[in-house]
């Protein structure tokens, strides 16, 4: 097989695991995969998928009259263009998955299904730990599951000028990123920054909590000195103005922001949530504590304010880690392989 045509169906919002997504089809792109896309409707990164080929755009509300226009539409793509690989993202999108027999059909997941009842026509699983796979297995997967993991985007960070925030230059700044929601523990950081003294924090996302996330700042004393930045398109440049990132996720299938603190050479301090805990090495490449450790969060992050030869160290082991186990050669490897159809367990 020549460079494969790849359908993707892809109805997730924004967020860390979107921004892969967009990756990957720009990593498929240099290698000349020819791909297109079944979307949600005015996403913010729209234009940099409209530019890799052509895009369907719907909610599939599976409840909804549009659903049938959007499973025609996917049938009649696949019977004119005929593509070699169809890769759906997480359940949702796994139900629009046509049954043409002329494709290897995947599901991509970053999180751990509750059922497989949407898999039915997939030929492979994928995940980006193994611990999903091993979970699908315990649900009674039989077919290939696949582990290929992330790579951080090919940027050079470029450091967020901290006046732009309000930050002093000498001021220890921790950084935290992520959807604003109760599984990413950022009201852990903000706990933890308060008992750092002197610290500022820089909070990169935006979602249902930041009500909550404001009011606890208050609360704790340190909401003069935390920035809430909202979503930006390239995390790692706000992160590679940060003295150490702060990563508190009570559960976390993968950790694109450790990824990313990885690539702008930035220490990190992550608890022990599924992702982070199958790839990060604690007190190798970073500080691992407990999920819910407020005083281990504390006092990792305080350890790395007082030593500056630490914060060196885990700089320094993070982006070896980094290219040891994410590459993007490895990734798109490992995925034009499972379109040739090269689906071992």
């Amino acid at each position: 097989m020549s460079a494969p045509k790849v359908l993707h169906i892809h109805f997730g919002k924004e967020g860390g695991a979107e921004r892969f997504f967009v990756n990957l089809a720009k990593a498929f792109d240099r290698r000349g995969v020819e791909q297109r896309f079944a979307i949600r409707p005015n996403r913010s990164w729209e234009g940099e998928i409209a530019a890799l080929g052509p895009v369907i755009r719907d909610n599939y509300r599976y409840l909804s009259l549009s659903r049938f226009w959007l499973e025609w539409k996917l049938r009649q793509t696949c019977r004119t263009w005929q593509p070699d690989a169809i890769l759906a993202w997480m359940p949702r999108a796994a139900r629009a998955i046509p049954d043409w027999p002329g494709a290897v059909k995947m599901t991509r997941l970053g999180d751990y299904p509750q059922h497989l009842d949407h898999f039915q026509r997939c030929d492979a699983l994928v995940a980006n730990t193994p611990d999903i796979i091993k979970h699908c297995q315990g649900l009674g997967w039989k077919k290939a599951g696949l582990v290929i993991s992330n790579f951080a985007r090919p940027v050079t960070p470029k450091p967020v000028s901290r006046a732009a925030h309000d930050t002093p230059n000498d001021a220890f700044l921790i950084a935290g990123a992520g959807r604003f929601v109760n599984r990413k523990g950022l009201d852990l950081a903000i706990r933890a920054a308060a008992g750092v003294d002197g610290a500022y924090l820089w909070l990169i996302g935006d979602g249902k909590e930041r009500p909550v996330l404001e009011s606890l700042a208050q609360e704790v004393g340190i909401a003069e000195r935390t920035r809430f930045i909202g979503w930006v398109d390239e995390p790692v440049h706000h992160l590679a103005a940060a003295d150490a990132v702060a990563f508190p996720s009570r559960h976390e299938p993968l950790g694109n922001v450790i990824l990313d603190a990885w690539q702008a050479g930035v220490p990190v301090v992550s608890t022990r949530a599924e992702g982070p805990d199958w790839f990060l090495r604690n007190e190798t490449d970073g500080i691992m504590v407990e999920i819910d450790d407020l005083e281990g969060l504390t006092a990792g992050l305080q350890s790395l304010k007082d030593d500056p030869a630490l914060r060196a160290k885990y700089a320094a082991a993070g982006p070896a880690r980094l290219a040891e186990m994410f590459s993007e050669d490895a990734v798109v490897d490992a995925y034009l392989a499972a379109f040739r159809g090269e689906l071992t367990r």
